[in-house]
């Protein structure tokens, strides 16, 4: 597999960790051409190149013993070309050159690239794997538009409360530890990094002041946003730091600068292996999370391996080494069967619904709102950027 990766997207642990108006649905390539869903999937191309999360597409070159690529390349005859991305902002715009076949996209990325006509509507029927996916990942408003489906779900996950049980008593049970409840620990509450984090105040306001209307953290109109604005920057004074790395947050939970913020089950799980005292929570309001959708570009070179790709990332066999490595949810209930830790689909909630239904999962923030409002013009992902450096400061 030749691996297009950059310098500083190495470092063995983020590769492990790092997550890892509403879309027209035009499906254009940018050029006005529609792009029509595959009717059928013929010989590969003999390569294709792959834009992902550090940590989804590994072929035993950062550890010998994780390995489900070269599997793919022998099953496939597609040799695998790999770029991993820090972000979605940074996917989104690689992904727009126009170099890239596949890209795992979450939900704050997938709504820009189908709107921008980046990736194209897939043939779901041609996914012999995609029949198994837990439902409640399928059709839903981050990788279907106007009833069309954009790609494969992969893994998921809640953004957790995580709070040092040693020192913060009594055990929260409401994100009201990071907000009204901050000043509590002033100096060492830690939040998320990215604008998109603006609708987890956005979830906590949809609960404790129903009067400003909003029924979906994604969907805010400009009143609405200002809220979010307004209560962020309060929970700023209580900020000691933000994260974007999963590792470094576990550490700063290990020295004790953060007590009490979001986290992935993942963080939670190095944290306790490690001996720190920490616990998790899926707090009283639900929480926000990520769903990871494969999704195929407009413009492939290699529509073929890109489908052969999508189908077997979602094969029982592949999708239990993927969940297992990064740290999530499979999206194949057959994966749980396959997993080395028996337990891990039980730690991260495979498979329980009503655990996923506590979850308002990524997805762009878009002018038409994706409430179901038509008398209203939600903010889009830029001015939740613009008003992310403003709370920052």
């Amino acid at each position: 597999m030749k691996a297009l990766r950059t310098a500083g997207a190495l470092a063995v642990a983020a590769l492990a960790l790092a997550s890892c108006g509403t879309a027209s649905g035009s499906n254009t390539g940018g050029n006005g051409a529609a792009t029509p869903a595959k009717t059928e999937i013929g010989a590969g191309e003999g390569k294709v190149s792959i834009l992902a999360w550090p940590g989804y597409v590994e072929d035993g070159s950062n550890d010998p013993k994780v390995d489900w690529v070269s599997a793919f390349e022998k099953e496939s005859g597609c040799q695998v070309e790999f770029k991993p991305f820090g972000t979605s902002d940074e996917a989104v715009t690689l992904m727009r050159t126009g170099q890239y076949d596949v890209i795992s996209a979450s939900g704050d990325a997938s709504l820009r690239l189908i709107a921008g006509g980046d990736v194209q509507e897939v043939n779901t029927e041609l996914l012999k794997n995609y029949a198994d996916v837990y439902p409640f990942l399928k059709d839903k408003a981050w990788n279907t538009v106007d009833g069309k489906n954009y790609g494969m779900p992969h893994g998921w996950g809640a953004n957790l409360l995580m709070y040092r049980s040693d020192k913060v008593t009594p055990a929260p049970t409401s994100w009201s530890a990071v907000f009204d409840d901050a000043a509590k620990n002033t100096g060492k509450v830690t939040a998320y990094d990215s604008p998109i984090y603006i609708a987890d105040a956005a979830l906590y306001l949809m609960k404790h002041k129903p009067e400003l209307g909003i029924k979906n953290p994604y969907a805010l109109d400009a009143t609405q946003l200002a809220a979010a604005v307004e209560l962020l920057k309060e929970q700023r004074k209580h900020v000691g730091e933000y994260w974007s790395d999963v590792v470094k947050e576990v550490q700063s939970f290990a020295s004790g600068s953060s007590l009490v913020g979001t986290t992935w089950q993942v963080g939670a799980n190095i944290a306790k292996a490690d001996g720190t005292k920490v616990e998790t929570v899926l707090p009283e309001e639900g929480a926000t999370g990520w769903s990871d959708t494969w999704m195929i570009s407009s413009k492939t070179k290699s529509p073929n391996c890109s489908y052969k790709w999508l189908d077997y990332i979602a094969s029982p066999a592949a999708n239990a080494q993927v969940a297992e490595y990064f740290g999530e949810s499979p999206a194949n209930p057959k994966a749980c069967e396959l997993t080395k830790d028996k337990k891990h689909c039980e730690t991260f909630h495979s498979g329980d619904a009503s655990y996923a239904e506590k979850i308002w999962y990524w997805t762009t923030p878009v002018k038409k709102c994706v409430d179901g409002r038509t008398d209203a013009t939600c903010t889009d992902y830029s001015e939740w950027t613009k008003a992310w450096t403003e709370i920052k400061g």
